[in-house]
This record gives C-alpha cells, structure tokens and sequence, in this order.
C-alpha cells in the first residue's frame, strides 16, 4: 500500500462540496472548482478523463465493481473513498453519485457529490478495504 502523507483536509475542503459529472463510461465532463482544487488537477486536465484518473491505489475493485453495478441500474451509491492527488497527496471522501437521467427516464450520465469523510469512517474503512485488497490478490 502506499505510504503517501494525507492532505490536510482543512485546506483542501474550506467548506465545499466536490462536485463532478461523467458520461456512461466515467469519461469527466464536469469538474467545479473544489474537485480541480482538492485534486490537485486543472479544469482542462480533467475534462475528458477518466474518473479513475485520481483513484488510489488503495481502492479495491470490489469497491468499485458494486458502485458501478449499482449506477448503472439507475441506483445512487453512497460510500467513502481514498483519492489520488495530482501530487501524490491523498484525501478521503464521503461519496454520493446518481445517475442523471433525461426525459424518458434513461440513465444519460452520472453525478458524484463529496465531502470530507470523517475520522471514525475512515479508520473502519481503511481496515475493510485492506481485506478486500488482500483477497484480490
């Protein structure tokens, strides 16, 4: 796992949400200025990436693997997440993401809303998501 310092949330967060939004196939396009701040990246670094371009490494698939099965119904996914900075800091969110829908209902993008995650959540996650690293090796 890598033993990269944490970024120090106070600064990162000073109070706003990190907002972002993605085509089908989790292609950014949409990133506020909190999610370009807290990220390290510029607006024109996101815009047309992946969203797994700030994924840590400590993230399981797993993790993922339910989130996008979920999103993909036309379900919100609600759970925390360890991201990468462009600088190789990490930070954790409280993450939310619904799908966003057009007229007919279909499922046309995705919106993820997210916050600083808390201590206590971090720490069991931290402990869970080690398990689940360790099982898909």
């Amino acid at each position: 796992m890598n033993k990269v310092t944490p970024i120090n949330e106070e600064y990162i967060y000073n109070g706003n949400v990190i907002i972002s939004q993605t085509d089908l196939k989790g292609i950014i396009t949409y990133a506020n200025r909190s999610f370009c701040e807290v990220s390290g990246y510029k607006a024109n670094e996101l815009l047309g990436q992946p969203h797994n371009i700030i994924r840590h490494s400590d993230m399981p698939k797993a993790a993922f693997a339910k989130m996008w099965n979920n999103i993909e119904n036309g379900q919100t996914w609600n759970g925390l997440v360890k991201n990468l900075r462009k600088d190789g800091l990490y930070y954790w969110v409280d993450t939310e993401i619904l799908p966003i829908v057009d007229n007919e209902k279909n499922v046309i993008g995705y919106i993820a809303a997210r916050k600083p995650a808390s201590r206590k959540d971090i720490q069991e996650n931290e402990e869970i998501y080690k398990k689940m690293l360790e099982a898909e090796k």
